[in-house]
């Protein structure tokens, strides 16, 4: 296991109540309610968290290595996460696939930044290995 050599930022979150709860961060820029996927509340869900931070990372990833490979990256780079959580057995699991967008880019070129975004990206490190993920270039 790495080990972090220098912490850049540690984000401090107070939870209370679950999937049903509220989320505040220490700083106040999130606060937020939770619900149930599919129940009847008005918040979001861990899943939708998940998606959402892995997707913004993910598009950091691309910018850190496409620089070093020297190729620009879109103005409308997008990457479409989906989170699936789910069943085996009687354990809760989840599984995601990213799908990326990088208009204008050739594709072979667009794959390698993927490729490398994959390897690069904090969320993608965490998850290999972990859960199932697929990450698709469009």
């Amino acid at each position: 296991m790495t080990m972090i050599e220098k912490v850049l930022y540690t984000a401090k979150v107070h939870t209370t109540g679950g999937r049903d709860g509220a989320s505040v961060s220490s700083d106040k820029r999130l606060d937020i309610k939770h619900s149930s996927p599919g129940g009847p509340g008005v918040g979001t869900n861990p899943e939708q968290l998940f998606a959402a931070g892995w997707s913004a990372c993910f598009i950091g990833a691309i910018g850190v290595v496409a620089g070093r490979m020297k190729v620009s990256v879109p103005k409308d780079v997008a990457v479409d996460a989906e989170v699936d959580l789910g069943t085996a057995g009687n354990d809760y699991f989840i599984q995601a696939r990213l799908n990326v967008s990088l208009p204008g880019m050739d594709r072979e070129t667009a794959q390698a930044v993927v490729d490398a975004a994959h390897q690069a990206c904090p969320y993608s490190k965490a998850t290999r290995g972990n859960i199932h993920a697929e990450v698709k270039l469009l």
